[in-house]
């Protein structure tokens, strides 16, 4: 069974940082493409950061040039590095991974639980 599972959120101040993780777990053979996604009370979710499987990134406009995507393909763990964080950063962030499971070969796009950031101002 493959899991993604985050790790890292917390309560910062405004201007601060925190990096978040996205640990795959599981029957692995591969992971291509994953994102970050966060969603604000009474908002819908909105796409925070992608990666493809080849490392292109791609950014929301409110967090170009705050915000860093990763991964690390040998520890199949995606990453956000988040730098002067405003308060309306605050969100729950999940992250999401395409994964092809060695149990069936089929590629399956996964979702994490989410991980509560705040930003106090």
């Amino acid at each position: 069974q493959v899991q993604l599972v985050e790790s890292g959120g917390g309560l910062v101040q405004a201007g601060g940082s925190l990096r978040l993780s996205c640990a795959a777990s599981g029957s692995i053979f591969s992971i291509n493409n994953a994102a970050w996604y966060r969603q604000a009370p009474g908002e819908q979710r909105e796409l925070v950061a992608s990666i493809t499987g080849g490392g292109p990134t791609n950014y929301a406009d409110s967090v170009k040039g705050r915000f860093t995507i990763s991964r690390d393909n040998a520890k199949n763990t995606l990453y956000l590095q988040m730098n002067s964080l405003k308060p309306e950063d605050t969100a729950v962030y999940y992250c999401n991974a395409e994964i092809v499971s060695r149990q069936t070969l089929f590629l399956k796009l996964y979702w994490g639980q989410g991980t509560q950031v705040t930003v106090s101002s």
